[in-house]
């Protein structure tokens, strides 16, 4: 292969034991390990690929998850061997406290209305079988209006597992505080959120990248916790050039800025030929960063859902 800049690693793919690979699997230098249909065997085999393989960018931006898929019941954690991926991210269904939340976690509530209006709460706690309580949304500064009755689909994203149920408002609390009682969900529905999901954004970002530096403006349009690809007027750097990259999100409603050490893994022409796909892996990510970057992540799929 002679274009080895689009090439990307396979540590991104959502690749699984037993899944035959409809495209060719390169090593670092282009030449090729695999031709297309090979079977991943083992688990052994399928960690050597996504540790030395790569693939034409094209296929692997395919194959990486946009957002959360349709949940399917749930089998038994009894299987040991690798599922195929069609069985990723199933749902299942548990009971409010099997998960351990803390106080302040961040709850996404959403209304039934056709508005779907969507709020920023945190959780206060919890009386089993009674009622969460949770502090009162705001806009802009101001106590947003809830009638009591009104009901909610809930959704919440602790470390790597989605959370959703349904829950109405019981009460309104206005002293000494604001803060509100919901009904005590009877189920939750729980679904893996893997590594390599991504959130579909548009988002302005800084690239800084290579030796001498070069620094371009990105439209970024899609981000996961593993990294991000976007679109410069410019070709910016070679593969496996290391550079920075600065962009802002808005978490858990607040506005917080990110400077986050990558790694360029592809660089292609678009069709037009007037732009560049840049794909980037995130490197040595801060725990602050990972935080952000979380919960920005899961609170777009969440809306994408």
């Amino acid at each position: 292969m002679s274009d080895l800049q689009g090439l990307m690693s396979l540590k991104h793919a959502d690749i699984l034991v037993g899944q035959t690979i409809s495209w060719p699997i390169y090593n670092q230098d282009g030449a090729i390990l695999f031709e297309a249909g090979v079977l991943i065997e083992d688990q052994r085999q399928l960690e050597h690929l996504l540790e030395v393989g790569y693939c034409e960018a094209d296929y692997l931006w395919d194959s990486i998850p946009g957002k959360i898929v349709a949940p399917v019941q749930a089998e038994p954690v009894a299987e040991v061997k690798a599922k195929p991926a069609e069985e990723i991210n199933k749902e299942s269904v548990i009971e409010l406290d099997s998960v351990r939340w803390t106080v302040g976690e961040v709850f996404y509530l959403q209304t039934h209305d056709q508005q779907a209006t969507r709020y920023t709460v945190r959780l206060i706690g919890y009386v089993k079988n009674k009622s969460l309580l949770v502090t009162a949304p705001t806009i802009d500064g101001r106590a947003v209006s809830l009638r009591e009755g009104q009901t909610f689909i809930i959704r919440a994203f602790p470390g790597k597992k989605a959370y959703a149920f349904t829950a109405a408002l019981i009460k309104n609390v206005y002293s000494p505080h604001t803060y509100l009682h919901l009904s005590y969900p009877s189920q939750v529905r729980s679904t893996t959120i893997r590594q390599g999901a991504r959130a579909v954004v548009k988002i302005i970002a800084s690239v800084t990248i290579g030796a001498p530096e070069q620094t371009a403006t990105a439209v970024l349009g899609d981000l996961s916790m593993g990294g991000t690809s976007g679109l410069i007027k410019k070709e910016l750097g070679h593969k496996g050039d290391t550079g920075f990259i600065k962009f802002k999100v808005n978490a858990a409603g607040s506005d917080e800025y990110l400077s986050i050490k990558v790694m360029l893994r592809s660089l292609a022409a678009t069709e037009n030929g007037k732009e560049f796909r840049h794909g980037f892996e995130f490197v040595d990510v801060s725990p602050q960063s990972k935080l952000i970057l979380s919960a920005f992540v899961h609170q777009t799929l969440a809306e994408m859902d």
